[in-house]
């Protein structure tokens, strides 16, 4: 048997142990039915999104796959794993290379070329959706902030937070002063008018037992926060804009010209900040790889004489003096990789993908809980069918009595089962031809400038990338053996004679007859 673990997670606070169990019970079931040996405890994430990676025990499950002691995971759908691509992409790759795969107990995709491109389309969409919710949270957030409600997160130190409606768990909460707290307050904003420096009142507050509101110790950066908050003159801020007008303003814990002192001591005292570095993100990672050593190739960065910065990937095995490849210009290898996969987006290649991928789907909606709770209904209306010959055919008043009692009970139950069947099947992303069209039309379409639909591109279609001296290699989310499209070689690499080799696995999501696309660059 596969030795298996499983792991699952839940979001948020309106999710429940319940949802957990739910979860664990559908993997157990898929595990005692598909040949896996669940050899530990389940690795279980509370209350924490899956739009990131710092979740502790997805990170403990992560690198316990070193030690190889299971070869696959169990979900109960991918986006309790990611709903991140990219970190989908990357986590996947290194469990690949630990020999781990990532099976889903509710989408049964299977391990061919269909069933890969399956897998892209889901996590591509659920990163969409996971986007699209995000944006409605923060429309829900912005309308609060110009009310003067609380988004929740950290409450500043001197205030806490009451309901609308006492009575009402939902109901918004609104800040109001902590009497216990404020006068702390007060005091630090007068220690520092007085020419107290901030590492002495620190000191001074951890000396004398005082906590932060998040109830831990008081730091220089924490107490300069504190003391640059405009909401303590009753400013109510989001996001660092000051909200005009609002419904239920801010209450007031210090006036206006102590507040104005202090801004202007810290002005005085303020040191030249460190510059900035702005966060470049290398697309390729866990994707290129060294076509000579097979390694992958990482993003590294360099500054020239004129202090300008100039991006590269680099393979691995250089540091390790196992492989001599050149360097890649980062802009140059992606922007080839995404002009590729802009040419698989024919129309008619879209109507391809889309239809098979449909098609797909579908089948995979068949899942052992949804056939379980068919079995259970198709049971349950028989036993009432036969019930009711029973109560035609009974000449007994009494024992028809007794039947009819009977029949109650079961059509409540049909009602249970088709009400769980619905919501089974309405679980399932509801993958149809125009959706998808649209999605890759939009692919097609978007802005090639644009570091999100590039990134979108080449997570939806890209596999691997093999990089030669003197040619690419794309091998896109379809099969296992590639195909040279185009044997047209580099002569070399930054040369200004470039031309591209393009490989295409088999049958992309099961389709012979793609349009494949190769040009001289």
């Amino acid at each position: 048997m596969t030795k298996a673990v499983i792991y699952a997670r839940y979001s948020s606070d309106k999710q429940t142990e319940a949802s957990i169990e739910g979860q664990l019970k559908e993997c157990y079931e898929f595990a005692n039915l598909n040949g896996y040996n669940i050899i530990d405890e389940p690795y279980i994430d509370k209350a924490l999104s899956a739009t990131n990676d710092n979740r502790l025990h997805f990170q403990r499950m992560i690198d316990d796959s070193y030690r190889r002691h299971f070869t696959a995971i169990i979900v109960y759908q991918f986006d309790r794993f990611a709903r991140n691509r990219l970190d989908s992409a990357i986590y996947k790759n290194v469990l690949n290379k630990n020999g781990v795969r990532v099976v889903s107990a509710r989408e049964n995709i299977s391990d061919d070329a269909s069933g890969i491109m399956m897998e892209a389309v889901l996590e591509g969409m659920a990163e969409y959706y996971s986007v699209e919710l995000k944006q409605k949270v923060k429309r829900g957030m912005d309308l609060n902030a110009e009310k003067g409600l609380s988004n929740g997160g950290n409450i500043p130190l001197g205030y806490k937070l009451k309901r609308l409606n006492p009575n009402d768990e939902n109901s918004k909460k609104v800040f109001v002063i902590d009497e216990k707290n404020a006068p702390l307050v007060r005091r630090i904003f007068e220690m520092y008018a007085d020419g107290i420096s901030v590492k002495q009142i620190t000191e001074q507050l951890n000396s004398d037992g005082f906590k932060t509101s998040r109830g831990v110790l008081f730091h220089k950066n924490s107490l300069r926060e504190l003391l640059k908050n405009k909401r303590y003159i009753g400013k109510h801020t989001y996001k660092g804009q000051e909200m005009l007008n609002v419904e239920y303003p801010m209450p007031r814990i210090i006036s206006d010209d102590l507040f104005a002192k202090v801004q202007k001591l810290m002005q005085a005292n303020k040191k030249a900040p460190a510059k900035t570095k702005a966060k470049v993100e290398y697309l390729l990672t866990s994707t290129l790889h060294c076509g000579h050593c097979r390694g992958g190739m990482t993003g590294i960065s360099a500054t020239g004489r004129n202090n300008t910065t100039y991006r590269y990937y680099t393979c691995n095995g250089i540091k390790l003096k196992k492989c001599h490849r050149k360097m890649v210009g980062k802009d140059y290898i992606e922007d080839h990789v995404v002009n590729e996969c802009r040419k698989l987006l024919t129309d008619r290649n879209i109507n391809k993908i889309a239809k098979e991928v449909v098609a797909v789907c579908e089948a995979e909606k068949d899942t052992i809980n949804l056939r379980r709770l068919k079995d259970e209904l198709s049971e349950c209306i028989r036993k009432h069918n036969n019930l009711l010959d029973a109560i035609v055919d009974c000449d007994d008043n009494s024992l028809r009595k007794s039947l009819q009692l009977r029949a109650p009970k079961l059509e409540q139950e049909q009602m249970r089962l088709e009400k769980e069947i619905a919501l089974e099947e309405k679980a399932f992303p509801l993958l149809t031809i125009p959706k998808i069209k649209f999605f890759l039309t939009s692919l097609k379409n978007g802005n090639i400038n644009d570091m999100k639909y590039r990134r979108t591109l080449i997570n939806v279609f890209v596999n691997r990338v093999y990089l030669y001296d003197d040619r690419i290699t794309l091998i896109f989310n379809s099969g296992d053996n590639p195909v040279t499209i185009n044997d047209l070689l580099l002569s070399e690499i930054e040369s200004g004679n470039k031309q591209i080799s393009v490989c295409l696995l088999p049958d992309l999501v099961g389709l012979h007859g793609l349009e494949p696309r190769t040009d001289r660059l």
